[in-house]
């Protein structure tokens, strides 16, 4: 399921948000200067490192060489890099790296749905400190459950994980129109939002319990976003929703079939 908007519009600009998406990819553009991969070492959050922040670590890392049989992948032993400050901090500077076009695309656009109304109940200020909260939350359950791997672990997914946890909380009547690709069919559907993202934690879950002792070989940090979704809700749950906020908001009515109406509630 692809969200494309949600039907409760902000009713500020929601200039944290938008800063967050243009710092994400200014970083990305200086990543792509950067082909051999120093700024993901230096700044990525290697949970082995943090582990062990005072010593020299050298690790199986492959390696791909050439051969008279051709091109090989063979494992070598090389020395984690040094941190570009103390490791404990890069659980908060992988946030802002991502590992391709396609995954920054896929955060911030996930980001720019749901982080605008997120950012309208916390205040600007607010906001900022709970993104970086959730990342280093999510940062923080990865490197829980794999504390000796060697792997960089990079991406805004668990800080926008934390977004939608507390969105599904603050906006319970929210609406996400959503692209269902069906079999070769694409299907528009107006999900309620709590079903949306309920059915997204959900799957983190799954994912993340077949990947135990194999998060290497997975890929994917799932246990960064159900951290960072769980810390997320949990916050919002603590503040609670603003009786007067919401009944002042202005709530779209999402037709699929693009006709769209604005009432109060």
């Amino acid at each position: 399921m692809f969200p494309l908007r949600d039907n409760i519009p902000s009713s500020r600009v929601p200039v944290v948000n938008y800063g967050l998406i243009a710092c994400c990819a200014l970083v990305f553009f200086l990543q792509m200067g950067d082909p051999g991969g120093e700024l993901i070492q230096k700044f990525g959050m290697i949970p082995l490192r943090v582990s062990h922040p005072d010593e020299s670590i050298t690790v199986e890392m492959p390696q791909r060489v050439s051969t008279p049989l051709g091109p090989q992948i063979v494992t070598v032993q090389e020395p984690l890099p040094a941190p570009a400050f103390r490791p404990w901090t890069t659980l908060l500077s992988c946030v802002f790296l991502h590992g391709s076009l396609m995954h920054l695309i896929g955060n911030m656009w996930f980001l720019y749905i749901f982080g605008d109304n997120v950012e309208d109940r916390l205040g600007s200020s607010g906001y900022l400190v709970f993104f970086l909260g959730c990342g280093i939350a999510a940062s923080f359950a990865h490197y829980a459950l794999e504390p000796d791997s060697p792997v960089p672990t990079i991406g805004a997914s668990g800080a926008v994980a934390g977004v939608m946890g507390a969105y599904m909380v603050l906006y319970p009547h929210g609406q996400v129109l959503t692209l269902v690709p069906i079999f070769f069919f694409l299907q528009f559907l107006v999900i309620p939002a709590p079903v949306f993202l309920g059915i997204w934690f959900v799957l983190q879950l799954v994912q993340g319990t077949f990947s135990m002792g194999n998060t290497q070989a997975a890929g994917v940090a799932w246990w960064a976003h159900v951290g960072g979704f769980a810390a997320g809700a949990a916050v919002a749950l603590l503040l609670g929703r603003r009786p007067e906020q919401t009944a002042r908001a202005r709530v779209q009515v999402i037709d699929p079939n693009r006709r769209t109406r604005i009432f109060r509630r």
